[in-house]
């Protein structure tokens, strides 16, 4: 199973704002030159995880982006399920004619499932506490 490029760099831009301290603002342009990505990419992968509340955004002079919840809260499997689009392979009739009678639809949910299961098993807060590697490539991107 291979996430998409928006699950991947929402992933990515929540790692960033998970390794700031704890409520400190950056910005979209800063996230979008950390990882090298389209800005017109990354403003839409932020308004998303600012509708699901895994981003604030505050607006103004002063404005910026930051995490919405703890990182401690932000369950990966979640954020996942939220903006990952999760069907697999297309199982209506009129694609497949063989539909009613597959069982690979049902060892593909069960596969997904289980991805989704292990992916359950970690926090934001697992993904960047006491790594040090990784909050030293952030802080110095040109060593990315």
């Amino acid at each position: 199973m291979q996430l998409t490029s928006f699950t991947d760099y929402g992933l990515r831009a929540l790692i960033y704002l998970a390794s700031l301290p704890e409520g400190e603002l950056t910005s979209i342009t800063k996230v979008t030159e950390i990882y090298n990505v389209s800005r017109n990419h990354m403003v839409k992968i932020i308004n998303k995880l600012g509708q699901l509340g895994y981003i604030e955004t505050v607006r103004g002079k002063n404005g910026g982006i930051r995490l919405g919840k703890s990182a401690e809260s932000i369950i990966i499997g979640d954020v996942v399920r939220a903006i990952e689009p999760l069907q697999i392979v297309n199982c209506s009739l009129e694609f497949c004619h063989i539909t009613p009678a597959c069982r690979l639809k049902g060892v593909l949910a069960d596969a997904r499932e289980a991805f989704l299961a292990e992916l359950d098993k970690y926090t934001l807060l697992t993904l960047v506490e006491d790594n040090a590697p990784l909050l030293n490539l952030l802080s110095n991107p040109n060593k990315l």
